[in-house]
């Protein structure tokens, strides 16, 4: 089942600036990369799609289930750009924390906690106070909180932030495990090459537009044929950032 935004306008304040505006979006199924330069709208979007904020206009929901409501906000897994390690709290409590903030029972969440650190290779560390984490380690202790209550969306904002190649290579393989035809994953990054070209699908959002939503093989087919294996993303993005929005409402409600 999926999140939709229907007609969704937001500012940070009634004299700020719009970040979005009247934006139509359904995020797809599989494993989707959102796209576009810092101050595109991306977080957003994600914070309007994770219940975190509600839209100045315009509604989102998952089926009948309205954003603000606690049912809507366990189905659906958010992390934000920043993670923050929580006083005197270890890995598995700040994560087992975010389980017990979702509806789960101390009991469940403290077992969860460690299967989720374990997904993420933070099993050994999960008795370390956060404070002590390395920036990487603390990010992975957010991608352990978005999974902690089996969520069946996953909202990731610039997850591999701080991660080494290592790291991010095991975010990828995970990534890819876990966005099947029941789990739906929305990740925002404004780095191109960051898994453009294993996602399902991409979205790419620029001053608060969409401005291409679709597969991956239609997104990098805006790349010219003699574009380096290495460089097709990129170059895609390059020409799609470059044209009008072309971006119909039908389209955008398509899974």
């Amino acid at each position: 089942m999926p999140i939709q935004l229907q007609e969704c306008t937001f500012a940070y304040g009634r004299k700020k600036p719009t970040v979005l505006s009247q934006l139509t979006y359904t995020v797809p199924d599989g494993f989707t990369v959102l796209l576009g330069p810092n101050g595109a709208g991306k977080s957003t979007l994600l914070k309007l799609a994770a219940g975190v904020t509600r839209p100045t206009a315009g509604r989102v929901s998952l089926g009948r289930l309205a954003s603000h409501t606690r049912e809507y906000r366990q189905r659906v897994a958010w992390m934000p750009q920043a993670i923050t390690a929580m006083t005197g709290l270890t890995a598995r409590e700040q994560v087992a924390y975010s389980g017990w903030l979702k509806g789960m029972n101390r009991a469940d969440a403290w077992t969860a906690a460690h299967t989720a650190l374990s997904r993420v290779e933070l099993a050994d560390r999960e008795d370390v106070k956060t404070k002590h984490l390395s920036g990487g380690q603390l990010r992975r202790v957010g991608v352990a909180s978005a999974l902690v209550h089996n969520a069946t969306v996953l909202l990731l904002d610039e997850p591999t932030a701080g991660m080494d190649p290592t790291q991010r290579r095991v975010f990828r393989d995970l990534i890819l495990t876990l966005a099947t035809a029941d789990v739906r994953v929305l990740m925002s990054t404004h780095d191109v090459g960051d898994l453009a070209e294993e996602a399902t699908h991409v979205t790419v959002l620029t001053d608060g537009r969409i401005m291409f939503t679709g597969s991956t093989s239609d997104f990098l087919a805006h790349a010219p044929n003699d574009t380096a294996q290495g460089r097709r993303a990129e170059t895609a993005y390059t020409e799609v950032a470059a044209q009008p929005s072309t971006v119909t409402q039908d389209t955008l409600g398509t899974d």
